[in-house]
């Protein structure tokens, strides 16, 4: 590969620098990336080029980006420039890139209530009905409809938790959440996914006070 191609692989675009700080300034906001929990991904490129990732350098605080914060990196996970270090993590996102070709962005959160409630339930799912805004996610036209959140235990081993997370990713239709961890949440792009992570949110939080109020 000559160094034209080679520098141009690992260049992010522009737009996916200002939706990624876009996305991590938002999060930040609520609350849903302390310290420097958290990743953000966009998928870049198109089929005849070739797709790549853009995607949050590891141990930067999402709230403070800034562009030199946001590498590239195959679909595999791995950075396209050496010395870039993406979270391990990244195979997360990169998983989902790779088996679902819609899905343009992926976003990863810490928030209070999704860690207290995926360490507090017992099941390998929570189920939210009855809510207005089950009406965010994909599919849904009405709040008469009971979704799931599927549950995984937390590995630090990230290949071994996409493999066990990989046969449950058709049905994910709000994303998922990582037990003391939490959550993934993705869409055709990151207007999309933002409002679909923001919606999540607020049944996790929703669902966390109806279990005090029920103590």
């Amino acid at each position: 590969m000559d160094e034209a191609l080679s520098t141009s692989s690992w260049e992010v675009d522009a737009w996916a620098v200002d939706a990624v700080l876009r996305a991590g300034a938002r999060m930040d906001r609520f609350g849903w990336v302390p310290a420097t929990a958290g990743n953000i991904s966009v998928r870049m490129g198109d089929r005849a080029a070739g797709y790549r990732a853009a995607v949050t350098r590891s141990g930067v605080h999402k709230g403070f980006l800034r562009p030199a914060d946001v590498i590239a990196c195959d679909l595999h996970g791995a950075a396209l420039r050496p010395g870039d270090k993406p979270s391990a993590e990244t195979l997360l996102h990169c998983q989902l890139y790779r088996d679902f070709p819609a899905i343009g962005a992926v976003l990863h959160g810490h928030s209070p209530a999704a860690t207290v409630l995926s360490m507090t339930e017992k099941s390998d799912r929570l189920s939210f009905s009855g809510y207005e805004l089950l009406k965010a996610f994909e599919g849904q036209s009405t709040h008469e409809t009971t979704l799931d959140l599927p549950l995984f235990d937390n590995d630090q081993d990230m290949a071994r938790l996409a493999s066990v997370v990989a046969p449950s990713l058709p049905s994910c239709r709000m994303g998922y959440l990582i037990r003391g961890h939490g959550v993934y949440v993705w869409g055709p792009d990151m207007d999309t996914a933002l409002a679909r992570l923001e919606g999540l949110e607020f049944l996790l939080a929703c669902e966390l006070e109806r279990r005090k109020l029920r103590a």
